[in-house]
C-alpha cells in the first residue's frame, strides 16, 4: 500500500473590509442599498468581515441580519465581536485576535486582478535570508484600464495617466492621479488617516481614505474636472482646488 503524504497546512491571509452596522440597523441597510446602487462593484469579490461590537444583538437579530446582507450578494466570512456561544449552525465562523495588516505580507507591487483585492500572505523567509525591505512607493506609467484593481499596501501609487471609470487603485499611502481620476480610489487603505488623494482631473466614482467614503453623488459638483486634493478633517472627507 503506497504511503500517503502527510497533511499540510498552509497559513495564509487576506486583505478584508469590515463592515460595522450603527443602529438603527435598518436605516444602515438603506444606507449600503444606496452606496450599492452607486457604486455596484464595490463589494464584488471582496472578503468582508460583519464586526457587531457594542451592539446589543441576540441571536435572531444575528441571524436576520445576515440573511438581509445575503440578498444584497454580500457573503460574511467572519463575524467579529461577539462570543461564540451566541452563534451556532448558519452563522458564518467568530472571529477573534485579528492583527493589524502592516503584520502581514502584502503582495508585490502593483499587482493588477480583475477582482477586488486580496493580500495573500508570503511564505516565511529562512532566519538567514531576510526579506528585502519593499519600496514605500510605486509608480505606475500605464493608464489604469476599466476592471482593472491597482494596490499596493507598502506606500503611496502614483498613476501617471488616468484611471478608467471600473478601475480601481488602493494604496496603503496617498494616491497621486497626473491623468483623469473617473474609477475608484482609495488611499490609507491600512489605517493611515494622514493619506490623501490628489488627481489631476477630478471625476470619481468613489474615493476613500482611511475607511471613509464618498460616491461621486455625495461629491456632487464639488472639484468635478478640476486639480484637487481629497484628505481628511476629523471624520469628514475634504476637497479642494490644487493651486
Amino acid at each position: 500500500m503506497t504511503a500517503r503524504p502527510p497533511i499540510r497546512f498552509r497559513g495564509r491571509s487576506f486583505l478584508a473590509m469590515v463592515l460595522a452596522p450603527v443602529p438603527p440597523v435598518d436605516q444602515w441597510l438603506a444606507e449600503l442599498d444606496a452606496l450599492k446602487q452607486r457604486a455596484p462593484a464595490f463589494f464584488a469579490v471582496r472578503a468582508i468581515i460583519l464586526d457587531v461590537t457594542g451592539l446589543s444583538f441576540d441571536r435572531s437579530d444575528l441571524l436576520d441580519l445576515c440573511a438581509e446582507l445575503n440578498k444584497r450578494s454580500i457573503t460574511i466570512l467572519g463575524i467579529e465581536g461577539i462570543g461564540p456561544t451566541s452563534l451556532g449552525p448558519g452563522f458564518p465562523p467568530p472571529l477573534v485576535g485579528g492583527k493589524p495588516i502592516d503584520d502581514f505580507s502584502a503582495p508585490e507591487p502593483g499587482a493588477e486582478a480583475p477582482a477586488a483585492p486580496s493580500a495573500a500572505q508570503a511564505p516565511a523567509q529562512a532566519a538567514s535570508m531576510p526579506a528585502p525591505p519593499r519600496p514605500r512607493s510605486f509608480v505606475l506609467d500605464a493608464p489604469v484600464r476599466s476592471g482593472q484593481v491597482i494596490q499596493h499596501l507598502d506606500g503611496d501609487v502614483t498613476v501617471m495617466g488616468s484611471v478608467a471609470s471600473g478601475a480601481e487603485v488602493i494604496a496603503g499611502g496617498s494616491i497621486h492621479i497626473y491623468g483623469a481620476l473617473r474609477g475608484r480610489a482609495i488611499a490609507g487603505a491600512v489605517g493611515d488617516s494622514n493619506a490623501r488623494i490628489l488627481a489631476r482631473k477630478f471625476e470619481p466614482e468613489l474615493i476613500a481614505i482611511d475607511g471613509l467614503y464618498k460616491t461621486a453623488d455625495d461629491l456632487g459638483g464639488t472639484g468635478r474636472g478640476q486639480a484637487v486634493q481629497a484628505r481628511l478633517d476629523g471624520d469628514a472627507i475634504v476637497v479642494s482646488a490644487l493651486d
